[in-house]
């Protein structure tokens, strides 16, 4: 019985699986935060592997307290993924969760009941594997789906996947990932050192913390991202949620180009001081830093910046215009145009 039931599964695995023939096999290259895959370099679609564990894992969630984060592959955000336009995604999830809880994966890139979360579900100690076309190019999220999703999603089960264009994506010199997220806890009597998951705080839409990429203080200095003066920085920037819109902002510059929700099919919004981000949503901002310093960025929100959501870009070398004077540095010598003047406002 056991082996007609092996066999029925294998059976319906193989009805699952796609018609590739002649695609090329490939391990996608993955990354954690704040880290980015290099750029797609090939002009073919392909079957890219991806291997994900659902795994609870105990990890700093601030500089004194500890947190049972729920996880895919040990980290909170879980990796993240990058292909292009035309590629099959295939998922590989492992439940490696010794609670007996049950997880899965919903790609907002993918198409289909669930993003692939029906035909991800796995118990624990189980696998499951699916395969997933990338039809549309942008960046997207992805989290586990499991009732109550509130809790997984609270609890650090999410990531996100950019889906490149067939002609690739414009050349810069940094790439950095960051995703937002609230935190919902309590304090544990018996351990003041390890902090405890509150559902009933998450529905109440009160969070303990906003935290950038799952750790109070992950991108403030010493640890803050870096850049040159005069590089193209490009950020990818993701709102888990599970609840709060984030309204993201880098203090002391510009964000030059930002596609709005991840879009790549629309011509990039130029020019922007914030961008508003849902919950389940991304974005893509970039700019040019001109005046060598340290550049905070944060959710604008100045309840959810006091809970932690900022981090920061330490950035080096030489001013690369004259735009920034104190008092030692004097006046300017002589007022000149500067930026882009786009339109003439009636008076």
């Amino acid at each position: 019985m056991k082996k007609m039931f092996m066999l029925l599964a294998l059976i319906g695995t193989l009805a699952a699986m796609p018609c590739t023939a002649g695609m090329p096999h490939l391990k996608a290259q993955l990354t954690y935060a704040p880290n980015v895959p290099p750029p797609i370099t090939r002009h073919y679609p392909a079957i890219v592997e991806v291997d994900l564990t659902a795994i609870r894992k105990r990890m700093p969630l601030t500089s004194i307290a500890d947190y049972n984060f729920w996880t895919f592959n040990d980290h909170v955000p879980g990796p993240f993924i990058r292909v292009r336009v035309g590629d099959w995604l295939e998922v590989h999830l492992a439940n490696g969760d010794t609670s007996g809880m049950p997880h899965n994966v919903d790609f907002h890139a993918a198409t289909g009941p669930g993003g692939g979360a029906n035909i991800l579900t796995v118990a624990p100690g189980q696998k499951q594997t699916a395969w997933l076309r990338m039809r549309e190019p942008g960046l997207f999220v992805y989290h586990c789906s499991i009732p109550p999703m509130l809790d997984h999603i609270a609890n650090g089960m999410y990531g996100m996947i950019l889906v490149e264009p067939t002609n690739g994506m414009p050349h810069v010199d940094k790439e950095f990932y960051v995703m937002q997220s609230e935190f919902y806890t309590t304090n544990n009597p018996a351990n003041a050192g390890l902090l405890g998951f509150s559902h009933q705080r998450a529905l109440e839409e009160r969070p303990s913390f906003v935290l950038f990429n799952g750790e109070s203080g992950a991108m403030l200095v010493p640890d803050a991202l870096r850049a040159k003066t005069g590089e193209r920085v490009r950020i990818y920037f993701g709102d888990a949620g599970p609840n709060f819109f984030s309204s993201f902002h880098i203090i002391g510059t510009v964000m030059d180009k930002v596609y709005d929700q991840g879009s790549l099919c629309n011509a990039p919004v130029r020019n922007m001081q914030t961008t508003l981000v849902g919950p389940g949503s991304a974005t893509i901002a970039e700019f040019v830093p001109l005046v060598p310093g340290l550049y905070t960025f944060v959710d604008h929100d100045a309840a959810h910046m006091a809970m932690g959501a900022a981090g920061q870009i330490q950035v080096s070398g030489a001013p690369t215009a004259d735009l920034y004077r104190s008092v030692q540095d004097g006046p300017p010598p002589q007022a000149e145009p500067v930026g882009h003047e786009t339109l003439s406002m009636a008076r």
